[in-house]
């Protein structure tokens, strides 16, 4: 069975790392329900709003297998929330998920509307030399999540997939697009629910068609 292992949030800070020097990546579990909404998570905040939040990444899901897989390369134990997720998860390949994909959790309905991409804040905050290329080369992104029913998630909450799509856009075929394989983002156009997330990674450069 797939679940929520932990729901986590964070307070913005200042720090040295980024061109803005103020971050909330750093996510810890909170205890009962949280409430998510179509901006986030309970009262998670986020910093750098040009480049994270909003509708269409309201919520970011990494599982603790990929974590666990992180930490034996690494050397290091890695806790629920230190990727920055909202939501760590068990029991489900994250980046095997297809885009559009929308999944019943505690009261929420979500949607998986894109994908992780690292940047120099992600960097400083885990203090591993060339993470972001490392990070890039391991292939285990996680997704983000729209929210289209708000609702209260726990810890301990099932994932039920309530939508599958059927095209080859999977986290993995999404985050290859988007970063090592820019050939493949003509593809991306066979999942509409993708546009607005392409599209603000991509500006007009993406070769995708309007809705």
């Amino acid at each position: 069975m797939a679940f929520v292992e932990s729901v986590n949030v964070g307070t913005a800070v200042d720090v040295p790392w980024g061109q803005l020097k103020r971050t909330a990546i750093d996510k810890r579990p909170v205890i009962g329900p949280v409430r998510v909404h179509t901006l986030g998570v309970g009262d998670d905040e986020i910093a750098d709003l040009v480049n994270h939040g909003r509708e269409m990444q309201a919520v970011y899901a990494y599982s603790r297998e990929d974590l666990d897989t992180w930490a034996d390369i690494l050397g290091r134990t890695l806790s629920a929330g230190q990727f920055g997720e909202n939501l760590t998860t068990q029991g489900i390949d994250l980046n095997a998920v297809h885009a559009g994909d929308r999944w019943r959790i505690g009261g929420a309905l979500l949607e998986v509307s894109g994908v992780r991409i690292p940047c120099s804040v992600f960097q400083g905050f885990l203090d591993e030399p060339h993470w972001v290329k490392r990070f890039t080369q391991g292939g285990l992104p996680g997704p983000y999540l729209r929210v289209i029913e708000e609702g209260d998630i726990s810890a301990g909450d099932e994932i039920e997939i309530v939508e599958e799509r059927s095209h080859e856009i999977t986290i993995d075929f999404l985050f290859r697009a988007l970063t090592t394989e820019r050939d493949l983002i003509p593809a991306l156009g066979a999942e509409p629910r993708l546009e607005p997330f392409v599209r603000r990674r991509l500006g007009e450069r993406a070769d995708t068609p309007h809705k």
